[in-house]
């Protein structure tokens, strides 16, 4: 440090430092506009869901034929951590879950292999199993949803309507990805009456092959000119519900009309569907995700404009409502770094000119823009975006940036008011300080390793904090040295004469602040007895500060889940979750509300985990107006389920700033035994619901769903000709309705589904075999 003076070169080489200034400056300015705009830091979710169906076997089947085997053979995946799976009536679904030690370019040829690993077994699983589904795209975040509600229109023409406004916002830049949330899938159901089938003498099976036959594709040959290939087409698909009715139905040397003998009629599928509600309205969801690295204020942007056109398109009685503005939360936070910003430079102007003057204050106040915007620069070149993390990294990076300048611009002062010549002063101000300075920045940098480099989600989201700290320190460093000597030279001026021997610590100030120090140094003990009470008192006082890694988020969402008794219908939770929503109407703290009847909302925010299917299951997003409404309406949501809805487990939580966690103390308990793994967790339950600081124990497998038992007299149906499979088929069909055929309209197909009329599947005994 001594032998090379970096001030020194700088002030004999003042164009070429001013050149790079002024590139700086242009280049920060770019960067800060090109930078990716997010809510959360990008972390991995190393984290896969395997389903798989098996129609007609029960839970304990499931998971002895299929779940298991399945898990045996994943826990051969390179770099797992565990397995988590569930296991229903007819359905598996395993989640897979990797190490945190598996490097972020790996994880895709992971799934990859996880799924040539489970195709591998497919031979070794029971006949029936079907439809195994891999989810490796867990991570996707729908930052802005719109709701599409209607006053007079029917979901199939609110589902035609959003399907048109997603191939509008595909074209919006930066859009990845639009899905449809709530869709109610349209069915053409073909009901009988037993009776009438059998005093008429209809076989329902000759109903169900002459459907299937009429409907059938098949080629009808082509015709070879001596021009032109002429395909035949054979009339007779169905082109409308009418024409289903109109099928003849040959039957005892008789034809009738499929309208004469059964009601044809277009609804949606039953059980229905998962829904998607707005404030109480029936509504169509139309998530929207972004594509990695791209800018969401830019996105959001293009989303208004877009959004703007398609609500002056849209007919009388159809709206269109924002549920989730992901880049508004965005620009209120950089809103507020920039005042932030504002505010550190105001308060660091004042501090400086009132401290060490005008001149000399001017001078590190011009060094925070430049350090920032080669801070900016930096962030653009290592691909770090602008989110709540490295935001978060510059505000206390501001802090502590400013500490470099002062300690140099405070050394040239201190010199030329003792009567050195300015370039002298500038130079001394690098060889005293310099060195003293780099060390007490790296070592402030240090301070932030560990986040840099520590292993799981939780340091992967906090992983930028490191490298924008470390860089604005070391460029603060940098213009210490070489940036505001230069400033120095051209704009501190001091008063003249006051020779080598000016003691400048000859005042008021510095006298009393000597004899202070001078008093401390004396009574050594006092002071370092004073200083072990205050330690030690600190320490006590540390159990009263609130301990979490992850503080809850300033979003104003309240998120509300509602999990009634397994084996309950959706239309059970559908009943609930309305009841629950009438007592939210009107009140003053909500902005608006969503729910969700069977499946949980998309991924709106990367630190909330979605909820897959279930028929039991609804959840509510409630936007408050403010972080008091938020308090206040989650007192009032505790107090419903507590008075109003003792049948419902309830679970009230708000958007944590970190990766989710559903709830903060989780256990497992694990063991072949199922009624003794149920009387241990039971125990558990007890042990943690004593504790005085634990609220809303619960288990998520403990009860065991209704199941109606069908004892069948296999010699009498061996006789009558009758095998189970049989049988279970046509319950199947009579009762739950079979699919038939397709009818084909426009770009979607409509299932053509076979059952018993709805009073005939309410006894059993009319089911004809």
């Amino acid at each position: 440090m001594k032998n090379l003076n970096l001030t020194e070169w700088a002030l004999r080489h003042k164009q070429l430092v001013y050149y790079f200034i002024f590139i700086t400056f242009i280049m920060g300015i770019f960067s800060y506009l090109r930078l990716g705009r997010m809510e959360d830091p990008d972390f991995v979710i190393r984290q896969m869901i395997v389903s798989v169906s098996w129609p007609g076997a029960s839970a304990r089947q499931v998971e002895e034929q299929v779940t298991d085997k399945i898990e045996k053979k994943l826990q051969d995946t390179p770099g797992l951590d565990y397995l988590k799976s569930y296991s229903k009536p007819g359905q598996a679904v395993i989640y897979v879950t990797l190490d945190d030690n598996v490097a972020e370019k790996d994880i895709r040829p992971t799934w990859l292999e996880v799924r040539n690993m489970v195709n591998d077994i497919k031979g070794t699983l029971p006949q029936g199993v079907t439809g195994i589904a891999f989810n490796d795209r867990f991570d996707d975040t729908f930052g802005c949803i719109y709701a599409l509600t209607a006053d007079g229109f029917t979901y199939e023409e609110m589902r035609d309507r959003a399907e048109k406004i997603r191939r509008t916002l595909l074209g919006v830049p930066d859009v990845k990805k639009v899905e449809l949330i709530g869709v109610q899938e349209e069915k053409i159901y073909i009901e009988m009456e037993s009776n009438k089938l059998a005093q008429l003498g209809v076989d329902p099976n000759l109903i169900v092959s002459t459907i299937k036959n009429q409907e059938a594709m098949a080629a009808s040959g082509m015709i070879e000119t001596s021009s032109d290939n002429v395909y035949l087409r054979v009339s007779g698909m169905f082109d409308n519900t009418d024409d289903i009715r109109n099928l003849p139905v040959r039957a005892n040397d008789r034809t009738f009309r499929l309208g004469d003998i059964a009601r044809v009629e277009r609804s949606y599928a039953d059980p229905i569907d998962p829904q998607m509600y707005y404030n109480g309205q029936p509504a169509i969801g139309i998530a929207i995700s972004m594509n990695a690295g791209g800018n969401i204020l830019d996105m959001g942007a293009g989303l208004n404009k877009a959004v703007a056109q398609i609500k002056k398109d849209l007919p009388l009685g159809l709206e269109l409502s924002q549920v989730s503005n992901q880049p508004k939360v965005v620009e209120t936070s950089i809103s507020e770094f920039v005042e932030s910003l504002r505010e550190a430079i105001i308060i660091v102007l004042v501090v400086s000119f009132l401290s060490l003057g005008m001149r000399s204050g001017l001078v590190v106040a011009l060094c925070i823009p430049l350090v920032i915007a080669g801070t900016f620069t930096c962030m653009q070149l290592m691909g770090i975006d602008l989110h709540k993390i490295s935001l978060g990294a510059l505000i206390i990076a501001l802090g502590l940036l400013v500490d470099d300048a002062i300690i140099a611009t405070e050394m040239m002062s201190v010199k030329l008011e003792q009567g050195w010549d300015r370039f002298k002063a500038a130079c001394f101000a690098y060889t005293a300080t310099a060195f003293p300075m780099l060390t007490g920045t790296l070592i402030t940098c240090a301070g932030f390793i560990p986040i840099g480099f520590a292993k799981g989600n939780g340091a992967e989201f906090c992983r930028s904090l490191f490298p924008v700290v470390a860089i604005a320190l070391l460029l603060s460093w940098v213009v210490s040295v070489f940036v505001t000597p230069l400033l120095g030279f051209k704009l501190i001026k001091t008063k003249e004469n006051l020779g080598h021997d000016t003691d400048i610590y000859d005042t008021k100030f510095y006298r009393l602040f000597r004899k202070t120090l001078v008093y401390c140094l004396c009574h050594r003990k006092l002071v370092i007895g004073a200083t072990i009470v205050c330690f030690t008192g600190s320490l006590f006082l540390f159990k009263f500060i609130k301990q979490e890694f992850f503080p809850s988020s300033l979003r104003p969402e309240l998120i509300v889940e509602m999990t009634l008794p397994e084996g309950a219908s959706l239309q059970a939770a559908k009943d609930e979750a309305q009841r629950f929503a009438e007592n939210l109407a009107g009140d003053p703290d909500i902005e608006n509300y969503s729910y969700y009847v069977g499946k949980g909302s998309p991924r709106f925010v990367l630190t909330v985990e979605p909820n897959l299917a279930a028929n039991n299951y609804a959840q509510f997003v409630i936007v408050a107006k403010n972080l008091e409404a938020r308090k206040a309406l989650h007192e009032k949501v505790n107090t419903l389920f507590a008075e109003s809805f003792p049948n419902v487990h309830g679970h009230v939580k708000v958007i944590l700033t970190g990766p989710p966690s559903p709830y903060p103390v989780m256990l497992r308990v694990t063991g072949y035994d199922h009624d003794k793994v149920r009387e241990i967790a039971r125990q558990v339950r007890n042990v943690i619901a004593a504790n005085p600081h634990a609220a809303n124990t619960n288990f998520d497998w403990n009860e065991k769903s209704k199941a109606m038992h069908l004892t069948v007299d296999q010699n009498k149906a061996r006789m009558l000709g009758i095998d189970s499979q049989a049988l279970a088929a046509n319950l199947q069909s009579h009762l739950s309705g079979a699919a038939l055929s397709e009818f084909r309209e426009q770009d979607k197909t409509v299932d053509i589904v076979f059952r018993l009329d709805r009073q005939d599947r309410q006894d059993l005994s009319h089911i004809p075999i």
